[in-house]
């Protein structure tokens, strides 16, 4: 039995891959602000231990990682799931849009994984599974400080990646691409309020093309779930899961643009090393 610690996990992606746990027998520490949502969807599950937390308090973090060692006895897999978007041009986003969605989208994430990773250094065992997005990997207008926020969370994966591996614990970055979930919803988007004219061609085109979006994303959720559930036993998982044949698609140009790049300034790169000898 696998036991899971899911932040977010009263909808989306959380939700999903709580419910497929729970259904292949694993035990599932499910946290949400509102803990009340958790029972609601998923009822009384003798395997599931529904938790109160809000990722940027570190006092909930610290109790929730302790209430699932009594209840559990470890902490199997670590799914920092909880999120959420901002879409805008960059000079849009005001001062306190920009603290909100790091604090959760990278402070939570942060403060979560301090509080797991002792439990899992002392059992030398145990994966962690930062959701990230197709914004992590590459940066678009109208998402600017969003994926600024996933960026970070790559560059904490990669880092976390080589710091745990000889401890025992995988660490792995999930790049999910547009899912039929409820992400470009104002559930889970904010939208700065602020709107320059001068950026209608750009991040105000993304606007309108992301409301046309919403409920049409390519990508399904529940076969999401299904990988994220099955990648937890997967040997000598990688550091990056794309997933999403946009996510495919985006990795591929960008990593053509740099190569271009590295080939016309190749020259002017190398040029600023001092002189050998």
């Amino acid at each position: 039995m696998t036991v899971w610690f899911i932040t977010g996990a009263s909808r989306g992606f959380g939700a999903l891959v709580a419910e497929r746990a729970l259904a292949r027998g694993d035990a599932v520490v499910a946290t949400a602000r509102n803990p009340e949502a958790l029972t609601q969807r998923f009822g009384g599950h003798p395997n599931l231990l529904a938790a109160a937390l809000d990722v940027a308090d570190e006092g909930q973090a610290t109790a929730a990682a302790a209430a699932a060692m009594e209840r559990f006895g470890r902490i199997d897999v670590l799914l920092n799931n909880a999120g959420f978007g901002l879409m805008g041009a960059v000079e849009e986003a005001t001062a306190a849009e920009v603290e909100a969605v790091f604090r959760t989208n990278v402070f939570g994430l942060l403060t979560v994984t301090r509080a797991v990773l002792p439990h899992m250094r002392a059992a030398r065992s145990g994966r962690i599974l930062n959701i990230s997005s197709i914004g992590g990997y590459r940066g678009a207008a109208g998402f600017g400080v969003y994926s600024a926020t996933k960026f970070a969370v790559e560059g904490l994966s990669e880092a976390l990646h080589a710091e745990l591996a000889p401890l025992g614990i995988h660490v792995t970055v999930v790049e999910p691409g547009y899912f039929r979930t409820d992400f470009l919803d104002a559930s889970s988007l904010s939208t700065s309020a602020s709107q320059i004219a001068d950026y209608d061609a750009t991040a105000g085109r993304v606007r309108g093309v992301a409301a046309g979006l919403s409920r049409r994303q390519p990508g399904d959720p529940a076969r999401l779930a299904e990988v994220l559930v099955a990648f937890a036993d997967a040997p000598d998982p990688p550091v990056r899961l794309p997933l999403g044949s946009d996510t495919v698609a985006a990795i591929e140009a960008k990593h053509a643009a740099d190569a271009a790049i590295l080939a016309a300034w190749r020259s002017v790169a190398l040029s600023t090393d001092f002189d050998a000898g």
